[in-house]
């Protein structure tokens, strides 16, 4: 939970419960006389000051899905490297996957630090209208683990999106572990006292995949967070070849596409696989620099195009309501 101190007793109810101090595993917590004055429940401070940091950001988008490995990283990278392409917009990559941090790779920032300054940390930058920040960089190693409780790796969310000096930005991408736990819970609370634009959802076609991603379609539903649509990776695959398509990952009960008419859900596009995409990542480069007329290219850019309509369209939105 990520209500629960670091040093508090196992079954610990959460400082925000309506039980915390109260319970006989509270007994003998440091925490117990806090907990049950009702102090813990006040709204944490940070939450408006994370407001007003994020309120020179204009656009923020989470990447998100149930499962691990369909590419989450991946989409976040080149969605960020497609909107950093037109040189007036201010683009940045939250990497909020504090066990498995792989944006500094993927972006070709590995080994780069960090730096303190006087209005807080500063981001590191793979272009000059694109800024990346990640766990990744306060590592000595790309090998070290991260060993870390809830507490902890909730405490480095309230930092980076509170510390962080991100300046004026047209856009904030922010890449997400799998599943619906601590980190997720963290960045709705959070980012509670400012507009989010919405969640992208990331699949890949099989039924296995699926079955957690409908999971994180229902966490985003329950907590009201916006959905701007599905992407499916490894959508078929495109031989260079003779161009006949493949389907690697049998979509068994429709795909992302069954699931998005399910449940009334906009699918944004179907990215096919191509070896290229994984090598464009383990070099740091983006692929869609390098292979820009690929099959692959055409739909990120279609996507791309989408959730930049998507955003125009919700402040005009918010703009008419006003």
């Amino acid at each position: 939970m990520a209500d629960v101190p670091e040093d508090a007793p196992e079954h610990c109810p959460g400082t925000e419960s309506e039980q915390a101090g109260k319970t006989p595993s509270c007994q003998g917590c440091p925490n117990q006389k806090i907990c049950s004055s009702g102090a813990t429940k006040a709204p944490d401070p940070a939450i408006a000051e994370i407001g007003a940091k994020m309120s020179t950001v204009k656009h923020k988008i989470l990447v998100l899905s149930g499962k691990g490995g369909v590419g989450k990283s991946t989409f976040s990278a080149h969605l960020a490297h497609a909107l950093a392409s037109d040189g007036t917009k201010e683009v940045a990559v939250l990497d909020v996957d504090i066990c498995g941090p792989s944006i500094p790779r993927i972006m070709g920032l590995e080994g780069e630090q960090v730096h303190q300054s006087g209005s807080g940390w500063s981001p590191v930058y793979v272009d000059d209208n694109l800024a990346v920040m990640s766990i990744g960089f306060l590592l000595s190693s790309p090998d070290d683990a991260v060993i870390w409780r809830g507490p902890k790796k909730n405490g480095m969310i309230k930092q980076f999106l509170r510390d962080v000096d991100w300046g004026d930005l047209d856009y904030l991408i922010v890449d997400t572990p799998p599943g619906t736990s601590d980190e997720h819970l963290s960045l709705i609370q959070y980012l509670s006292s400012t507009h989010v634009d919405g969640a992208v959802i990331i699949t890949t076609p099989q039924e296995v995949s699926l079955q957690d991603v409908r999971k994180e379609i229902r966490f985003c539903q329950k907590v009201k967070m916006p959905i701007i649509g599905v992407v499916e990776n490894m959508s078929g695959f495109v031989c260079p070849s003779c161009k006949n398509t493949s389907q690697i990952f049998p979509p068994t009960s429709g795909g992302a596409e069954q699931m998005c008419a399910d449940l009334h859900l906009a699918l944004l596009g179907k990215v096919p696989l191509d070896p290229r995409i994984a090598r464009s990542c383990d070099e740091g480069k983006s692929f869609l620099h390098q292979v820009p007329d690929s099959p692959a290219a055409e739909v990120y850019l279609s996507i791309v195009q989408s959730i930049k309509d998507y955003c125009s369209n919700r402040v005009t939105e918010e703009h008419s309501t006003t």
